[in-house]
This record gives structure tokens, sequence and C-alpha cells, in this order.
């Protein structure tokens, strides 16, 4: 009988095939006698499998026999429970006394009686593949924080929201990473924003795909550090969104109308989105209007791999395609009746279930008939009262999860409210913020292992956890007699949400209760507090102010001054009192500062400049130090400027503001002004130590009428109090005496204590100081009347009125009348003479003329030359007011203002609203390269006008010197048939070009308009000319309309008089220096053409004939050479006009022959020549010895120029010249240390720093890499570090860092110099190149197995686009410095995993060139180019492959690669005719 039980048991067991069930996880557990409790439970699958057929022909059944009697069972207790029966016991084990049948009856009674067990889901139960429901609660850039049921919280990477937004994510690092992409048909990548496709409080089917253990600090998020707890806990559980892992298990055969899924945007279409379903076989379907009339609020479309929860509409007849809808109210209320498969039952599902049983911890459910439900306490659709819920009811709920291991099948569920409508709860952060104190809480729900429930209000509840009861151990918590039985009252704090469950979390632990801080929002700037010391490091001093609040202070807030050695000082666990330097919520930092003078300040606290008044005093500290002052920051980055002037009461040199307010130190500064748009403080430093405050003179405004009584008596003025305001005012004794018509002296006997003025009028405000000046207003009535009566209304043009400067700029001053009124001063206005011309500083009065009023802008234009605001003024007016261009004529010299300084030029402001034009080639007389340089903004500059056009309103001016002496002509100062002097400007085919010196004409001289003779040669003719030959030349035709003139040189068009050269007395007196190109000209013409010369006069005695008419030849006079050959008609004496030994002069007897012929033919009369050389010796010696004369002085001023410095006198000429060049300052210094003094070349370094303009970061950092040099060499270890902090800060600190380690390797201190670049990998561990100039230097120091070291470390710290670039560089050391082989096996991994990498495909072949190794190199060529490429790359490879074949190969390498050319051009035309 035995032995017939078991083989029906084996019988009855459903076989593998049908269940398609794994029982290989069972198998240890079998062994044991028990399921193995290391070992996560297998996932359950249903014993109903899609493929069996349910009703098969002839009323046959898949199930066993006693399936069907267990079937046959299930349905009587449900037919019992609808009716409200209980009758256990009645029903008997059809197996008798057996032990099958004894087991599962004891079940079945105890399941009656008490149902399932309802468990708290946690972090021990869930595994992955478990389906839960969750929802958002926050959005980074590259993860997403979901809240899940049982106060748990689990995150959501952007690698696990949908498998097309994975492979946009790909693509984009692929594009960034590759030069060339090779296949790029797919649509652009674009910027993926999950802000975009998630919202907070949005619910979310998805699936556990990793869970971590307790205290995993992996930044698994992608977000950096955890800003607070829930952030720190979701790492715990990795989260999938993919459909095709949350819909797993769904079959086609549930796609009916009414079943919710996600699904993911795979492709956009024109009427609609295709959707991945996670379906293979069944692509969901949603047009476009359903979209719109869905989300009408959404105007963008959606991206490819966005995440949609849609509902199914229908599915078509063939089953290939299901149409689906986005409306919110069909998904929310879409509740699912029956299933064919229980992977149907995703997380979030709608569904009704009949409650088998009901208990104190929630209810149970039977689903769907054929499945198990529970529902605990925290999700009742009343919360915390199970009682409203009868057994044998119907109710709905949404599936939270699917609880693992269970058989059958079993479902946790929610009847919560919100859950069910899917409406998040939203006030409740708000009603309750963190931190909120609750004095009176009610305990409502107790449970001994996990916490405890308590009411705040009739429907808000908060869960405390059983850590959170109290400060001592709480091992479990008791319902019954205890501190925390049902209906006990306590004090308790919000720490949080349970945004999931609906409930707050809070703490009844006293010390939260009372602790200052819950989160970093909760401290205030300026407090000061206790805290105690965590750790010391390099970078500063942690500080714990609560249970998770840190703080950090800055080295430079140690203390009062700096310390040497602050670890003697702070001491770990230690504790310690500072106060509140700013706050930063956002990313949850606390800055502190512990100097001592602040934390027991007692001064005004300056957090916000809403708090900030003129006058009052406070403490800061100097942060930064500058030229013109100082910057001293207060709390949260506040920051005041100290001008040089307020440092001290006596005067402060920029060179020494350094040694006197050190970086750090805490000083006492008192406010002077307050911008608050701007955001702008000035304080004093000075009027600080000497006043405890300064009164405030903003009650004051200029033009008012005040009284005030006697205070003090001075030597020229009256010390007032004005009433009631109590501001000082001073008042001069002389203008009290006029306005009485007495004396001084007889005003000062006169005078009583607190005696009382009236009608007094506030000329001006002097708000550094705290005081006003005041006067009598004039006995002939006030001219600005009283508070209220100066409006712009009653203004008058040529008004006078005393006003206050309150802001400059570079299009002027602004100044103040009354409170809202305000004039501006333009550049042009100010002074009478622009060399005097100095802007009035802030805060001074002054006299101001109005000269427009624009009633429509409501502006004043106003001026304060003297010539307009003094009356009877009987000055020089230097520059006078240029109103319109009517008042302006070509030619006239002015003076103006630089407006702006561009790229083309410059603009100059010479009057109001008039610009002039200065181009390049108008600023100097020479080439400047960098003459930017030369000029600022608002500096004073003296032109010319060049041009005038008054229709367009175009000004053009020059400042260049020659313009100034005399005026340009134009094209209109010249007519046809005049004959000029012009220079070659240019010489072509077809003629030359000639221009006209000191203007801007220029025209042509066709090549038929230079010689009468015809036939001759014109080209020859042409090369005679030379660029910037002088020519006499006629001008034959004027175009004004084209703007053109053309010119003649033919010796016909000129007569002897022409030539005629004028004496020195008959013209002005001329300084040959004045042009030494042009002599330099002349004489190198004369000394090359010397024997043409010769030959072209008659004899030597005609020569000493015309001797006397030496004296009447102008030096600068010069004519037209036509040809190499031709005589050049001018003196051949040196260019020293006052030389009394003159030589004879050259006449000519004849007509001068314009054909070469004709010169040649003199040129071979050899008897002119000698008897020229015999007359004349003396003459060819003395123009040789001047000749001689003036090329050495030639040379020197060229070697002034580029001879190297030699003298301290040198450098600072260099210097004024090129104040920008690094190179110089360097070579300063060098040529300092030549002379062993080392501290100026310190000196010279922080000059150059101070001079180098702060754009020129290059050119800084190289100085700063020379002082380190410097220091070195020659300085000390400490002022070494110093150095080093400073320049790190001043410059881009990675670059620094590095450059240091190169100064300690390229001096052979290679301890420090492996110290160095420790730290600098510490400290910039996401650097490649940090990592790989380490590499490096192991590499060139022989400790290659250091280096190699480094790899695995460097890819532990970088990111992950960074990895191959980094692994990349490693090869290619180890090809230069280490192992070729190693190098080799490095980019073989590469180029395997990155095949379609061609960058690195050709980095691995320049390595291999390096090694010779030509046969490697085919072999690579021949594997890259066997990979599918476009030709364009192809042709490349081939390109590159042939020179290395050329140079390192054979003709026959060559020979080889030309033909694999054409053989594969060949083979790609076919695939691609094959192909289309």
């Amino acid at each position: 009988m035995q032995s017939k039980k078991r083989a029906l048991e084996e019988s009855s067991k459903p076989k593998a095939k049908k269940v398609r069930i794994d029982d290989s996880q069972d198998k240890p557990a079998k062994k044991n006698g028990r399921k193995s409790e290391n070992q996560p439970p297998a996932a359950v699958q249903s014993v109903m499998v899609p493929e069996e057929i349910d009703f098969p022909r002839g009323g046959g059944s898949s199930l066993t026999a006693l399936e069907e009697r267990q079937v046959r069972k299930e349905g009587i207790l449900e037919a019992e429970a609808e009716i409200g029966l209980e009758k256990t016991g009645k029903l008997r084990s059809p197996l008798k006394g057996g032990k099958l049948g004894t087991s599962r009856s004891k079940a079945t009674n105890d399941t009656e009686k008490t149902g399932h067990r309802i468990e708290h889901l946690n972090y021990k139960r869930m595994v992955p593949g478990m389906k839960l429901f969750c929802q958002v609660v926050a959005i980074h850039q590259v993860s997403l924080i979901v809240s899940l049921p049982n106060q748990l919280f689990g995150h959501i990477p952007i690698t696990q929201i949908s498998s097309q937004l994975t492979q946009r994510l790909e693509k984009m690092d692929q594009s960034e990473a590759e030069s060339e992409v090779a296949d790029d048909d797919d649509d652009d990548a674009g910027d993926v924003d999950l802000a975009s496709m998630f919202e907070p409080g949005q619910f979310l089917s998805a699936v556990v795909s990793a869970v971590r253990p307790a205290g995993t600090r992996e930044d698994v998020t992608g977000s950096g550090r955890p800003r607070n707890e829930r952030e720190r806990a979701s790492r715990r559980v990795e989260l999938s969104l993919i459909p095709s892992e949350v819909n797993a298990g769904i079959s086609t055969l549930d796609l009916k109308p009414g079943f919710v899924l996600t699904g993911a945007v795979k492709s956009v279409e024109d009427h609609g989105y295709i959707l991945d379903l996670g379906l293979p076989e069944v692509p969901g379907f949603i047009s476009l209007k359903d979209v719109e009339k869905s989300n009408p609020s959404r105007k963008s479309k959606f991206a490819v791999g966005h995440l949609l929860t849609v509902c199914v509409k229908k599915l078509t007849e063939n089953g290939r395609t299901c149409a689906v809808t986005l409306d919110a109210n069909t998904i929310k209320k879409s509740c699912l009746s029956d299933v064919s498969n229980v992977g149907s039952l995703v997380a979030g599902t709608f569904v009704q279930g009949l409650v088998t049983s009901v208990s104190a911890d929630g209810l149970n459910l039977q689903l769907l008939g054929s499945f198990e439900g529970t529902v605990d306490v925290f999700h009742l659709s009343t919360p915390l009262d199970s009682s409203a819920v009868k057994s044998g009811s119907k109710v709905k709920a949404r599936i939270l999860y699917d609880v693992q291991g269970s058989n059958p099948p079993r479902f946790a569920l929610s009847m919560n409210p919100h859950i069910v409508s899917l409406d998040p709860i939203q006030s409740l952060e708000e009603t309750y913020p963190v931190g909120l104190v609750l004095d009176d809480v009610k305990v409502v729900h107790v449970d001994s292992e996990w916490g405890l429930i308590a009411e705040i209000s009739d429907t808000v509840r908060g869960f405390v956890h059983i850590s959170h009861t109290s400060d001592d151990h709480v091992p479990s918590l008791n319902a019954g007699p205890g501190p925390f039985k049902l209906g006990t009252r306590h004090r308790a704090r919000v720490l949080g949400y349970h945004t999931f469950d609906g409930l707050l979390q809070l703490s009844f632990r006293t010390s939260v209760i009372d602790q200052k801080f819950i989160r970093v929002g909760d401290v205030k700037v300026g407090e000061t507090v206790k805290g105690t010391i965590k750790k010391l490091t390099e970078s500063g001093l942690f500080v714990s102010l609560s249970n998770n609040i840190d703080g950090v202070i800055w080295p430079n807030h140690y203390a009062d001054i700096a310390l040497k050695h602050p670890q003697k000082r702070f001491k770990e666990g230690s504790s310690i009192t500072c106060r509140i330097l700013g706050v930063d919520a956002e990313r949850e930092k606390i800055m502190l500062t512990a100097k001592k003078t602040l934390v027991q300040s007692e001064l005004p606290i300056i957090s916000n400049m809403d708090d900030v008044q003129v006058g009052m005093t406070t403490h800061g500290v100097i942060s930064k130090i500058l030229d013109t002052g100082v910057l001293v920051e207060f709390y949260d980055r506040i920051r005041a400027f100290v001008p040089l002037r307020e440092l001290s009461d006596t005067p402060v040199a920029s060179t020494s503001i350094s040694e006197l307010f050190p970086l750090g130190k805490p000083v006492k500064v008192a406010i002077l002004s307050v911008d608050k748009l701007a955001a702008r403080l000035m304080g004093s430093i000075r009027q600080a130590l000497s006043q405890k405050s300064l009164p405030n003179t903003d009650s004051v405004s200029i033009g008012d009428i005040v009284s005030g009584s006697l205070a003090e008596i001075h030597k020229d003025n009256l010390l007032l109090t004005l009433q009631p305001t109590g501001v000082r005012a001073l008042m001069s004794l002389r203008n009290l005496a006029n306005h009485r018509n007495t004396t001084v002296p007889q005003l000062r006997t006169a005078l009583k204590p607190a005696e009382e003025f009236t009608d007094l009028v506030v000329l001006s405000r002097n708000a550094e100081k705290g005081f006003v000046i005041v006067a009598n207003q004039p006995k002939g009535g006030s001219t600005i009347g009283r508070n209220n009566a100066l409006s712009f209304d009653n203004l008058t043009v040529g008004q006078i009125l005393p006003g206050q400067v309150v802001k400059q700029g570079t299009k002027g001053v602004t100044v103040k009348f009354t409170n809202s009124l305000y004039g501006s001063l333009h550049p042009a206005d100010v002074a009478d003479d622009f060399e005097s011309n100095l802007f009035p500083a802030v805060g001074t009065t002054v006299q101001a003329c109005i000269l427009e009023l624009q009633r429509e802008k409501k502006q004043i234009i106003l001026s304060t030359r003297p010539s307009r605001v003094v009356s009877g003024f009987s000055g020089i007016i230097a520059d006078k007011e240029v109103t319109a261009l009517e008042d302006l004529e070509v030619g006239r010299r002015l003076r103006g203002f630089i407006k702006s300084i561009t790229d083309h030029g410059i603009f100059v402001t010479v009057g109001r609203n008039i610009d002039a034009r200065v181009q390049i080639k108008e600023l100097f007389d020479g080439f400047v390269k960098d003459w930017k340089d030369s000029f600022r903004v608002n500096q004073v500059v003296e032109g010319r006008i060049l041009s005038l056009n008054k229709d367009t309103k175009k000004l053009e001016m020059t400042l260049r010197s020659g313009d100034l002496k005399r005026q340009r002509k134009s094209l209109s100062d010249f007519q046809e048939g005049q004959k000029v002097e012009g220079k070659i400007k240019r010489i072509e085919d077809y003629g030359v070009f000639i221009a006209i010196p000191d203007t801007s004409v220029s025209g042509l001289c066709h090549k038929s308009e230079i010689s009468d003779v015809d036939g001759v040669d014109v080209q020859q003719v042409l090369q005679g000319f030379h660029e910037g030959d002088n020519v006499k030349a006629i001008i034959l035709s004027i175009d004004k309309e084209k703007k053109r003139i053309s010119f003649g040189l033919k010796p016909s068009y000129f007569n002897d008089e022409d030539f005629q050269i004028p004496a020195i007395e008959d013209t002005p007196e001329m300084d040959v220096d004045d042009e030494p190109s042009r002599d330099s000209d002349f004489e190198m013409n004369a000394e090359s053409q010397s024997e043409d010369e010769d030959s072209g006069d008659n004899d030597a005695n005609e020569v000493e004939a015309e001797e006397s008419d030496v004296e009447e030849i102008d030096l600068e006079e010069p004519t037209l050479s036509s040809h190499p050959r031709a005589p050049v008609i001018h003196s051949s004496t040196g260019s020293d006009p006052s030389s009394s030994a003159r030589a004879p002069a050259l006449k000519l007897s004849r007509s001068f022959q314009w054909n070469p012929s004709t010169s040649t033919q003199l040129d071979d009369d050899p008897s002119e020549v000698s008897s020229e050389e015999e007359v004349a010796p003396d003459s060819t010696q003395k123009k040789k010895r001047k000749k001689k004369k003036h090329v050495i002085e030639e040379d020197k001023t060229a070697d002034a120029h580029t001879k190297l410095p030699e003298s301290t006198a040198d450098f600072e000429r260099m210097l004024l010249g090129s104040p920008n060049s690094s190179y110089i300052w360097i070579q300063y210094m060098s040529f300092q240390l030549q002379l062993s003094e080392i501290d100026k070349a310190r000196e010279i370094g922080r000059r150059g720093l101070q001079t180098i303009s702060f754009r020129e970061e290059g050119e800084k950092l190289n100085v700063w890499i020379a002082l380190l040099n410097l220091e070195n060499e020659y300085g000390s270890e400490e002022s070494m570090t110093k150095l080093f902090l400073e320049a790190a800060k001043a410059n881009d600190s990675k670059t620094v860092h590095l450059r240091m380690a190169s100064i300690f390797e390229q001096s052979q201190k290679h301890e420090k110099a492996e110290e160095q670049f420790r730290k600098t990998v510490k400290k910039f561990s996401k650097s490649s190149k940090a990592w790989t100039l380490f590499a490096e230097y192991y590499l060139r120091n022989g400790q290659a197995e250091s280096a190699r070291a480094l790899l695995p470390r460097s890819l532990q710290s970088l990111e992950a686009r960074k990895h191959l670039k980094t692994i990349s560089k490693f090869a290619q050391l180890e090809y230069k410095l280490g192992d070729s082989e190693r190098g080799k096996t490095i980019f073989e991994g590469i180029v395997d995993s990155h095949p379609k990498r061609w960058d690195l495909w050709s980095v691995y072949i320049d390595m291999e060139a390096v090694t010779q190794n030509i046969q490697g190199i085919r072999n690579i060529f021949d594997r890259v180019l066997a990979l599918k490429m476009s030709s364009h790359k192809a042709k490349a490879f081939f390109k590159k492959w042939l020179e290395l074949e050329r140079r390192l190969g054979n003709e026959e390498g060559a020979e080889a690669v030309k033909a694999k050319a054409i053989e594969w051009t060949k083979r790609a035309s076919q695939t691609n005719e094959s192909t289309s």
C-alpha cells in the first residue's frame, strides 16, 4: 500500500516540461532537509502554462487527479466563505491516514483560522527579479530616487530606464570619444534630460536589478556624494524600468482593453509613436491625436527612449500591433478582472479581491479566484483600522510587489487612497517641514520588532522606527503596559517623509528633539555654535555640529594668524567653538570660522545685503589684495572694497599693502556706501578704528532746506547738528558773515552756544566722513526751494544747480540733485581744457549747468565747464564745445576722449553724440604691432579731421604727427594736366601704379604712356622701375565718379623747366635727417650708377665750369629713373647740407635720351669715363667717406633694436614697450640672478605678475613657473611651499601641481617629485593627464612596475569615458619608455574591444612604426582594412601604408599596397551595387 501511495504521489507531480520550473536551486535544500538561508528563494512560476491547451478536444484535462481534487476543494472553500460559513474539519483528505493528506489538512485549518502571516517589506526580502511599485521623489541628472513600500528607498540609474535610451547614451558617448563615426545613419542622440521625462510624485512599475549591503559607499547613482539620508539609503536597491524586464511574463492573451502596462518610445512616426512593450512579437502604437488629447499642455514630442504608462485600447486581429492610450483617467480606473498567466500581474495593477481573513496586522485577500494577497495596516483604505473591512467583502487594491518564494503566488497590495487613485500627496512637506517639533502625538499602532505609528491629526500619521523611540537601547516594543503602549502621547520631531506610504518620519529621542540642527537649511549664517573635531586634513578642518551635519573650516580661518602646525592645536574628538561663515544648502555645505576676533565679536553681522546700513561697523577678513586697495569678506560671501586712502590714517603704498594687511587678517570695517542693486559695498578701516560708528547721512538730500543748532566753532567753519535728523553739518564762517553783513571776527564774538540756524540749504553730502555741507540761502531768493520744490518740471535750460557725484562710468558721470532727480555729465562737458580733465570723484559736490532737458526720457544733460558755470568767465578755452558737425571742418585740429577700442581702430568722442573714427593706419607714424596697449578708454588724444560727411554723419580723424603739420589732399584737389611728383607703388605687366605722397590718391600709368619711342620693348623699360622710386608724372584724366586717375610718364609731356632744381635760398630750410630712408636710397642709387653718371656728362671741363652751381642743388629733390642704366638727376654729394667742401655737380649738356640704346652708346665711351676719374678724384673720396660714415650710423640704429639687453636700463626700456611679455620679465630675472641679486629677481617676478594684464593668463603662468624655479633653487622649504600654494590659487591648480612635479624632476629631486605626483593624482584623481604624467615619470626613472601599477588605480578613479584614452596613453608610454611588447599587448586589447576606433588603429600603427617592424605594420593594416569602413577612411589608411612602405619597406611592398588598394576599391563598388 505504501508503494502504491508513493507511485501515486510521483505520478501526480507536474512534469518539468509542462511547468517549466528550474529546481536546480532546490537541490541543496533537499539535501539538508530545508531551504538554504544563504540562497534567495527561487522565483515561483505559474503552473498555468500558456502553451498548454486548457480545454483539449474530447473533454480531457491537463491536470492530474490530485490537482483536480485540490482545485475542487479550493472551490468549495471559496463558496463557503462567500456565504459566511466556517465548516472546518468537514472536508477530509482523500488520502486517509497518508502523510501528505495530514499536512495539507493541518495547513488548511491554519489558513482558515488566521490566513497568511502579513509581513513587511525589507531589504533582506528583496531579491533581483522582484517586481515593485514605486514613486519618484527626486530627479538627478543621471538617476531617479524612488520611494518604496514600507519606508524604503531605491534608485533607478539612467541606463535602466529603457533600452532605447541606453542606446542614445552610448551613441552620445561614442560621438564624444570618436573623431569620426563609421556608421552615422541614426538620428542625432540629442540631450537626455530626466526632468523632462519624469516628475516628482509619479508612480512607476519597476523590477529589482540589484540589492547591495548596508553601508554601501559606491557612487552607484552617479550623483556624487549623498546629500541626505534618503539618498544614502537609496543606494542599497537598484531598480530597472526597462519594459522587457518589467513586463516579462505578460501573455499576449491578456492584452485586452483596460490592461495597463509600461512601454518605451521606440520610434517617432508621422502619425504617432511605436512603443516597445517588452513583448517581442507585439509592439505598441499610440497616435499623435491621443497624445495631444491626453497631454494638451505638452508642446514637445516624446523622444526615443521616453517611458510611458499606457492602457490597451485594442489588439489587432492578426495580433501584431497593440493600440494603446495615455488617458490618465482610463489608466487610473482600469481594473483587471482575469488573467491567463500569473506573469501578467505586474506591480501597480489595479485588481479586485475577496477578503478571506482580517487580523490586527492587516487583511488576507484572494485575487482573481486563483491567487493570494495581503494588505498591511499601512495600506488599508482606513489607515490602521482593519476592523472597517469584514471577511467575505470585496475590495479593490493595487499590487505593490510579488512575494518571492510563495506557492501559490502571493502579492502584497495597497488600498491606500492616494495609491489607488494614483494621486500623490502634495501638501505633506509644506505642512510639516523637516525639523518641526510636534508637542503631542498619539501612539496608535505598535510593531514589536519594527517600530510604531503615531497619529498627528485625523488624516496624517507618522512612523517612528524602533531605533528612534528612545535614546536608550530598546530591544522590542510592547503595545501593552510600558512607555509606548497604545494611546500614550509623546513629543516628536519630523525627520523626513515616506512619500509612498504617506507617512512622516518621526523621532521620539530626546537628543534629536533638543538637537539644534536637523538639516543644513536650519543653520543660520553668523550663529555661534559648538562642535566636535572629526578630522584635520590638508584642505581643511572638519567639525561635527550634530549627528548628521558637518562643517568645514578652511586653513585661512583656523585662527587670527596663520598656523604653521595646526595639528598641535586641533585634536580629533575635542570640542571647538566657531561661527557659521556661510551656508550652501543646495550642496549641503557649511563653512565655519575659528578666528577669535570673529567668534567673540559683538558687532553686527553682515550676512545679507538688506542688513547693511551706511555707518555701521563690523568685523571682516582680508580676502584679496589689489593695487588700489583690499577686499574684505564678511559672512555668506559678502565683500566690501576698502580703497588705499581708507586703510590707515598714514598713507599706504600699494607695494606695502600685503605687509600691513596680509590675507586672512581680521579687521574692523566701517561701511561708507551701499549699492544694493549692484551688490557693492565700500568700507573704511581707518574710520572704524577712529570711531565706533558713522552718522547716517541718507536722511538728508542735496538741495534740502534744513535747520540746525550750533555745536562747535572751528577755525573756518561751524559744526552744526541738524534737527531733527541729528546729522552733522559744516557751514563756512565766511558764508555766514556775508549773509549777516559783518566780519568773521565780529561774527565769532556774536555767536552763542546752541544758537539756532534756519533756512539752510544742503550743498553736498560726504557719506564717507558722515557729514554734510550747508550754507545760507541767497538773499535774492532760493534757486532750489524746499525739499519737494525741485522737480523736473520746474527746471530750465541754463540753470545752475549744486549736485553730488554718485557714479562714474565710461560714458561720463551721474550727478544727484534730489532723491528722484539725477543728471548725466558727458566727458566732453567736464572742463574747458581736456588735459586737466579729471572726472569728479564719487561723493564730491559740483556746480552744474543744465544744457538740455529731454522731457520724454526725463534726462538732464549737464556741463561743469567753467565757461558755463562761472559768470563772467574770462579764462582760456583750450577745447571748444562741439555740438554739431557744422562746428567742424576738414583739417581742423582738436582733442577728444577715446570712447571705445576695436580691432579696426578707435572711436574718439569730440563732443556730445559726436564721434570720430580713427583707423589703425592713422594711429601712428610707423608700424606698431601691439597698438591696443597704447590706448585706454577716456584717454585724451589729439588729432586732425581727415574727412567729414554731414549726410551720413561720418567723421574720419588721424593721430599721425605728419598729418598734423599739413592738410591731406584728396582727388578733388587735383586737375587734368597737372604735373605732380609721385612714388612707384606697384609694377604690373600692363603698367605701373603711382601714389602721390601725403595723399590718398594713387592711379595707373599705362605702359603705352611710358615711352615716346615707337616699337620700344616696354617690358624692358618696366624692368627699370622699382617700388618706391620717385617719379615726375602728369595727370592725364580724372574720373571722379569711379574715383580713378590716370598718369603719364612720357618725356614729351615735360620740358627742362619741370626738372629744374630749386635753389636752397629759394626753398624753405629742410633737415636732411627728416627722411633718412630717402637719403639712403639716393646714396645707394648714386653709388651703383656712378659710371653711368660719368658717361652721361660731356667732359671734365664742363663739370669744373659748373662747379659754382653746386650750392644751388636741393638734396631732397628726386627725378625719374627710366631703366637700370639711365642716369639719375640729383646731387652726388653726401647727405650733409652744411658741408663746406661740396662735390661738383653733374650737368647734362644735351637732352636726356629715354631710348635704352642711346644709354648703351654713352656707356661705351671710355674717354669720358677716364676724364671724369682724373678731374674729380677728391670728390669721389669725399663721397665714399661720407657714405661710409652714414652706413655706420645706420648700423648702430639697427643694433639698438636687435642687440640683447646688457643693463637694467635696457630691460626697463624693453618692458615699457612690451609690459605683457613674460619672456622679457624672465630674462630680467635671469639677469639679476647672474649678478647674485636673488631678492631683486624675486621682486622683478612679483612686479611682472602685477604688471601683466589679467587677460594674459599664459604669460602670468610663465612668470609663476619662473618664480617656482627660483625658489626651488635658492629658497627655503617654507618659502617654496608658500609660493606654491599662492601659485595654485592664482592659476589653474592642476597645471601648477604638474609643473611643480616637473620642476622637482628637472632639479634631480626625485623624492619630492614623486611625492608631488602622488599629491597631484590624489587631488585630481579625475584627470587622465595627471595619471599619465605620473606613469611617464616612473618610466623615465626606471620604475616600470610602479608605472604599470598606476593603470588599474587610474581606471578606478577616472570616469568611464576617459578609460580608453588613458589606456591608450599608457600603451604609448610602454612603446616609448618601457616594453614595446607590453604596449603592443595593450593596443591589441583596445582594438579588439573597439574595432571601429580608427584613431586608435592609427596610433597603434605609429607606435609600431617607431620599432620599424614593417611586417607587424603590414599585419595591422591587413586587419584594419578587413573591417567595414568608408572609402574616405580607407584611402587615408592606404596612403599611410604606402608612406610607411616607402620609408621602412621596399618597392615590392609599395606595389603590393597599390594592388590591394585597387582590389579594395573594386570590392567596395561591387558591394554598393549589390546593395542598391
